[in-house]
């Protein structure tokens, strides 16, 4: 039985096969920050950063370091830092399909190259907020920091639950 949805936007069936398929550009603004880090990242020297830029000539060929590179400086722009959700992200995220090239490395990789290279992703992080602050991309953003810190006593005479607020006067506590 069909179900007719008359007066309301409907889309298109899944099943609708198209004669030219849309491309994945068409998917991503002109002013989306995703091409600032496709932008950054290709126009950046990182041979002098360690990282390793020769494939290996054994073996399955890894990722090229541009490409991890996009990938984790978009997740940090994104707040998005773990490997695995990281994964999930390059699979399913439109804006990661089109930064990576439809490439999706498993969360393995990406966890070896971020133990691999620390200190140079630490260095194109840092290169890339400089040049977001020169260009005032982010100038509405506003950030703080509460460093309070708080000492935690649980013991047994200092753990107080509903009962014992009721009955407790506050000079006991």
């Amino acid at each position: 039985m069909e179900f007719q949805m008359s007066g309301f936007i409907e889309g298109e069936s899944r099943t609708q096969t198209t004669l030219f398929p849309e491309s994945l550009d068409d998917y991503i603004t002109e002013d989306n920050a995703v091409r600032v880090v496709d932008v950054f990242i290709d126009d950046l020297d990182i041979s002098g950063l360690g990282f390793r830029t020769q494939a290996n000539n054994t073996g399955r060929p890894a990722y090229h370091p541009t490409t991890m590179l996009k990938l984790y400086v978009y997740g940090y722009l994104n707040r998005v830092q773990s490997s695995r959700r990281l994964e999930r992200e390059a699979q399913r995220n439109v804006e990661l399909m089109w930064l990576l090239g439809r490439l999706a490395p498993d969360f393995k990789t990406i966890a070896d190259f971020r133990k691999n290279n620390g200190k140079a992703i630490r260095l194109v992080c840092r290169e890339f907020v400089m040049l977001c602050r020169k260009l005032n991309l982010f100038a509405d953003a506003f950030v703080a920091i509460d460093g309070s810190k708080f000492k935690a006593v649980n013991t047994r005479n200092r753990n107080f639950h509903t009962a014992t607020l009721r009955t407790a006067s506050f000079s006991t506590i």
